[in-house]
């Protein structure tokens, strides 16, 4: 986990002509970049990336790439490499290329996404392994048919849903002792914010023993945001503050201000 990291990549549904027909071929990708957005449109809505690295490091070690599988599909995956271990922003970008690879193959076998996005994150998890350098990675991706949506993750890097009138449809839960204190109940999200070990992950990209959490469908509504970030937001915004921030904002003003406030925050600087 890096708790000096902060990336997003984001997707809101909207009415639109079908897109022209795309495949993982025009596959979009930020690697270990200071700061920097990319928008892409497609059938399935409009998505906004971006990459922005902590004002406390030289080195980016997040990755995030937006994965069209046709002109209805696609994945979208943010990865995190954990901080203080040799080469995480070479595992990161390894998650998104592994998984880039497995949905390429998924498309020419006919195979499920479910299947593509499973062999991806354990094709990337040996791969580290097989480093040998003590690197890992977390990983937060999203499956997109239509307007139906499914989540996998692993570590702390994680994915929400906000409906334009404010409402949080949706949140994973990070692979972290201190989150899971929250939905036992011990800790508030106060408490969760300043807690000496928020930034401790439990479950990683790299290990012998990972493990990949699969959520249940959700259908996007017109006008949802789906965004998927590290933990360098989560440690740093509370939920209704990430709520308020994109609900009234165009994707790029919305990931900009994030952005921007992290950073504050991260900095030691009072911010709205």
């Amino acid at each position: 986990m890096s708790p000096d990291s902060k990336k997003s990549s984001r997707a809101r549904r909207k009415a639109a002509p079908p897109a022209r027909l795309v495949s993982p071929d025009d596959s979009r990708f930020l690697f270990d970049v200071a700061d920097e957005g990319l928008h892409r449109t497609i059938g399935v809505g409009i998505a906004w990336m971006h990459c922005r690295r902590s004002p406390t490091k030289t080195i980016n070690e997040d990755s995030t790439g937006l994965i069209p599988v046709n002109q209805s599909s696609a994945v979208f995956v943010v990865a995190d490499g954990v901080g203080g271990h040799s080469a995480g922003e070479q595992a990161s970008r390894m998650v998104v290329e592994y998984l880039r690879d497995a949905v390429a193959d998924a498309v020419a076998n006919d195979q499920l996404l479910r299947t593509a996005i499973l062999n991806g994150l354990e094709r990337a998890n040996q791969a580290v392994l097989d480093l040998k350098l003590g690197s890992a990675s977390t990983a937060a991706v999203v499956e997109v048919s239509g307007p139906v949506v499914r989540t996998y993750h692993v570590g702390d890097s994680g994915i929400v849903i906000c409906g334009s009138r404010g409402k949080m449809k949706l949140q994973t839960i990070a692979h972290a002792p201190v989150s899971y204190a929250v939905e036992a109940g011990i800790l508030n999200e106060k408490e969760a914010m300043r807690h000496q070990d928020r930034h401790l992950v439990s479950n990683v990209v790299g290990s012998s023993e990972m493990r990949i959490e699969i959520g249940p469908t959700t259908t996007l509504a017109p006008q949802d945001t789906l965004m998927l970030a590290s933990d360098g937001l989560f440690d740093n915004l509370y939920p209704d503050e990430i709520v308020e921030l994109i609900r009234k904002r165009s994707l790029p003003e919305a990931a900009a201000r994030l952005g921007t406030v992290v950073g504050d925050r991260m900095a030691g600087i009072k911010s709205g």
